[in-house]
């Protein structure tokens, strides 16, 4: 790891001083450095576009919450970049190092004590009246959801052309193993192992009780058509951007050739991190 690539939360005090005071950690190692022009603004240091670092950084680190990680993700899809992710957010499933950890990580990095894992990411487009009108990539989940105020929507559902059901609720998440510590979780699905192949299909507040999320193996595709008449109905990628639907259109949801390569510690336990993020055992 010789040319690093930094990517901060926005609009946050706390990833700059950070940065700051690792700077001549960095000097010392002889580690490049590759900072956002935001950060690098503050510090007064040159700085590089979002673009720019993706293609420069060996490895890209990222100061900030999963939100931030997940956007550095569709950045550097297709390019094999490895990500450290730095939590100064909240619960921080894929953002996995404490900010009091990031010396002692660097140096494991730089020693070789560090693995790679890689996760799947979901290439999803939208068609509509015979063309494709959207095409995105996430790491998390692709969500077909209602607004505040429109009624139950209908969501015809196949699996490899296999009709599934036609899901009666508030929405439809579609989610990799990295997603279901998200959105899906909190709809009722279930926790997956992160380097899994596989998609989970969680229906939200569903009116129909036993339509219960289901897991996919990765190499399927997975066709989703709206059938209702609202008019305020929307595909959310990620949970960071959006895109407004209409009454059939279909939108196809399947493993995309690109994967998130995420730096995590050599002696890592990921069932330590799920008990210490969903305060399990705790009363």
């Amino acid at each position: 790891m010789k040319r690093l690539g930094i990517i901060t939360k926005r609009s946050r005090t706390e990833p700059v001083e950070i940065l700051r005071g690792l700077l001549p950690l960095f000097r010392d190692k002889g580690i490049e450095i590759f900072p956002d022009r935001e950060a690098a603004s503050c510090l007064g240091i040159k700085g590089y576009e979002k673009k720019e670092i993706a293609e420069l950084s060996d490895v890209l680190m990222v100061l900030g919450g999963d939100g931030t990680m997940l956007g550095a993700a569709r950045l550097v899809s297709g390019k094999g970049t490895p990500i450290l992710g730095v939590n100064l957010g909240s619960l921080g499933f894929i953002t996995e190092v404490n900010k009091d950890e990031i010396r002692e990580m660097i140096n494991r990095m730089l020693s070789g004590d560090y693995n790679v894992e890689e996760r799947i990411m979901l290439s999803v487009s939208v068609n509509r009246d015979g063309l494709k009108v959207s095409d995105n990539i996430v790491l998390n989940d692709a969500v077909v959801n209602k607004g505040a105020l429109a009624r139950i929507i209908d969501i015809e559902t196949y699996v490899n052309g296999l009709y599934v059901t036609t899901y009666k609720a508030d929405g439809l998440i579609v989610s990799t193993p990295t997603g279901s510590t998200a959105y899906s979780l909190s709809a009722g699905g279930p926790i997956l192992y992160p380097t899994l192949e596989c998609i989970t299909l969680t229906p939200i507040c569903p009116h129909t009780l036993t339509n219960r999320p289901v897991v996919v193996p990765d190499s399927v595709k997975v066709s989703l058509r709206l059938k209702a008449d609202n008019e305020d109905v929307f595909l959310t990628l990620d949970g960071q951007t959006g895109f407004s639907l209409k009454k059939d259109d279909t939108i196809d949801i399947c493993k995309s050739p690109h994967v998130t390569k995420i730096v995590v510690p050599s002696d890592r336990d990921y069932f330590m991190l799920i008990r210490s993020k969903l305060k399990w055992g705790e009363r």
